[in-house]
């Protein structure tokens, strides 16, 4: 998938102005807030549980390679076949020489944004393989277009039921639904068929566990189970950073991913596969691929950004963020959106194509105080931000200001009188000394809000004087 952050701001602006998108995103805008609330107070021990996660998934990464081998090796023990891709394009390469080895025309797929990442279904659909996506959020999608997902958990997290009506009505040919059990049964009898005669399904992978050579998968429809179970091969496709030591370290991070996704105590399905089908198994494919995808993530294992590496893909950073709770997933330009997407996309797609992520978002900490293995998602920003100032990507006015700024600080005489000046001016700004409707040399800050004028003093100011009537 193209990388798009560089048109961040634009794209941002065109979202506020969606009238409809904004109708969406606020009836939308604390689902997932609220029920994640419940579901953690049902726990009495959150905050260690999330201390114990975020030890877990150091310990990880922090022996990486070692615990990759140990996976390969009980994999590979159980039939599986483990492949190691660079980067995106190669995983498309692998994908599309096992399709072409099993004879397999036709693909089906459960969620995986590695696919979103390494662009998948546009290699699959070049090398005559169809792709058919299971999952009813990416359907929607796919049919839609082949929209980009706005959401990592809720794709279509951005549309109306109203909106999925008319596109089920304009590619089925039926008459439209008004329910959503309606549409969502529609919806299956489209894509059984494609479950019954696809030669290859094509699964991500929340986690691999490394004892038992297993992928685990948490999905809330019977898709993700069908596409694994029913078709001859079943290729999985991971990052490498989701491998986990033990059954019992997997038991420790499912009590806290589908709380923090969705606000479940347990997800619908939750499925742990292992190597091919026996004799004796009923079902199961009878051939199975891991692709294990690097992309970037191994440079990040020793430095200063390791910590993102911990992230369990739940979405609550991006379900609290004020930033993506207005302009929804798409503005962030790629595959990850919200917080999380802010960090990984310089980090995996380069600092250079995406130089306002580090600047979308208030740093108020709202991510970082839900996220269920403490990733510090601020403090990871700010160090992106300061690496765009020091390799002097940031425009040469945002740098001189900072410098001032900079300089200020130290000098608190001139700081002082430059806080009074600033005071005084917005004051005067103010229209009837109420609002600001336009900030002066800052434009921009005001074109979707008006500004509350101050009061035209400094807060030191106030203070003293406010010490002085007490006396």
């Amino acid at each position: 998938m193209e990388i798009h952050s560089m048109h961040f701001k634009a794209r941002a602006g065109q979202k506020m102005a969606d009238v409809v998108l904004q109708q969406n995103l606020k009836k939308t805008r604390s689902k997932f807030v609220d029920k994640r609330a419940n579901a953690i107070r049902q726990l009495d021990d959150f905050e260690d549980l999330r201390t114990a996660a975020q030890e877990l998934r150091d310990r990880v990464i922090n022996n990486l390679d070692l615990w990759l081998e140990r996976f390969e090796e009980e994999a590979t023990r159980r039939g599986a076949t483990v492949l190691w891709a660079r980067d995106g394009a190669e995983v498309c390469r692998l994908t599309v020489d096992i399709a072409r080895k099993h004879g397999v025309t036709m693909a089906v797929k459960s969620k995986s944004m590695l696919s979103e990442e390494a662009a998948l279904n546009q290699a699959l659909e070049a090398a005559g393989i169809r792709p058919v996506e299971t999952d009813l959020g990416e359907y929607i999608l796919q049919i839609n277009n082949n929209e980009p997902p706005s959401h990592i958990v809720a794709p279509v997290f951005h549309k109306s039921k109203e909106e999925i009506s008319a596109l089920f009505a304009r590619t089925h040919g039926l008459p439209p639904k008004t329910g959503i059990e309606e549409m969502a049964r529609e919806a299956r009898e489209v894509l059984r068929p494609h479950f019954l005669s696809a030669g290859m399904g094509i699964s991500g992978g929340n986690f691999l566990v490394a004892e038992t050579g297993s992928v685990a998968l948490v999905t809330n429809e019977g898709n993700g189970r069908m596409v694994t179970t029913m078709p001859d091969v079943h290729v999985a496709i991971t990052g490498i950073e989701k491998v986990v030591p033990t059954l019992e370290d997997l038991a420790t991070l499912m009590r806290l991913l589908p709380r923090s996704a969705t606000g479940q105590s347990i997800s619908n399905y939750f499925s742990l596969l292992t190597g091919v089908k026996k004799p004796d198994d009923s079902d199961g494919p009878r051939h199975m691929y891991f692709i294990l995808v690097d992309n970037g993530r191994a440079d990040l294992v020793a430095g200063e950004y390791a910590a993102m590496l911990r992230c369990i893909r739940c979405g609550a950073c991006m379900n609290h963020c004020p930033v993506y709770q207005s302009i929804g997933g798409h503005a962030y330009g790629w595959v990850y959106p919200g917080p999380m997407g802010s960090v990984l996309t310089p980090l995996l797609g380069g600092i250079e194509n995406a130089l306002d992520l580090p600047q979308a978002s208030t740093l108020c900490n709202q991510c970082g105080s839900v996220c269920p293995v403490n990733i510090p998602l601020p403090d990871l920003l700010r160090k992106l931000r300061e690496r765009q100032l020091k390799n002097g990507l940031r425009p040469l006015s945002e740098r001189l200001l900072l410098r001032s700024w900079s300089w200020l600080a130290r000098h608190p005489r001139c700081y002082t009188l430059a806080a009074q000046l600033g005071a005084r001016y917005l004051r005067w700004l103010g229209e009837d000394g109420k609002r600001i409707r336009v900030l002066g040399l800052m434009p921009e800050w005001t074109t979707g809000r008006d500004l509350p004028a101050p009061p035209g003093k400094t807060f030191r100011e106030l203070y003293a004087a406010r010490a002085r009537a007490r006396k």
